[in-house]
């Protein structure tokens, strides 16, 4: 499944709204990645920051708290149609979340070679033949930016 051409010309818009969230977490301490959740017409569904400090939560991850959020809107934790946008390629834990709510598609900035489970320690994510849903995903979107934030906070921190 790929997306429609109307959804992919707005990718560069929705990174915005994540990198919104990703500066904000960075603000309050926390790693700055940030994630939107958009429903099938591209209609803003759910918006965080990472907050695992400030939650005192180690699931407390932007994708994380994005799917939530949009569960509760939609009084169901199946997500089916939906576009979850983040800056930061999803880790091992995102990955089973965005699995279990059976999102459409993901859309990330930057690739997180370290814990990244979508290309960078996975081939893809079909190498969990476990899984029962996969989704389609698309990286490098505002990629400079994103990896440009989170190097300049840790640089800050060092």
């Amino acid at each position: 499944m790929t997306p429609s051409s109307p959804i992919r010309s707005r990718y560069e818009e929705w990174m915005s709204l994540a990198l919104e969230q990703a500066r904000t977490a960075r603000d309050q301490g926390e790693v700055p990645v940030g994630a939107v959740l958009l429903d099938a017409d591209g209609s803003l569904l759910a918006r965080s920051g990472n907050q695992p400090l400030g939650l005192n939560d180690p699931t407390a991850h932007a994708e994380i708290l994005a799917l939530r959020q949009a569960s509760e809107i939609k009084g169901n934790y199946r997500l089916p149609g939906t576009l979850l946008v983040c800056t930061l390629e999803p880790c091992l834990m995102c990955l089973g979340a965005l699995t279990q709510a059976r999102i459409e598609g993901l859309v990330f900035g930057t690739r997180d070679p370290r814990s990244g489970a979508i290309v960078s320690r996975l081939a893809h994510p079909a190498d969990l033949p476990w899984l029962n849903h996969y989704f389609w995903w698309r990286e490098g979107v505002r990629a400079e930016e994103c990896g440009s934030l989170l190097r300049a906070f840790f640089n800050s921190r060092r």
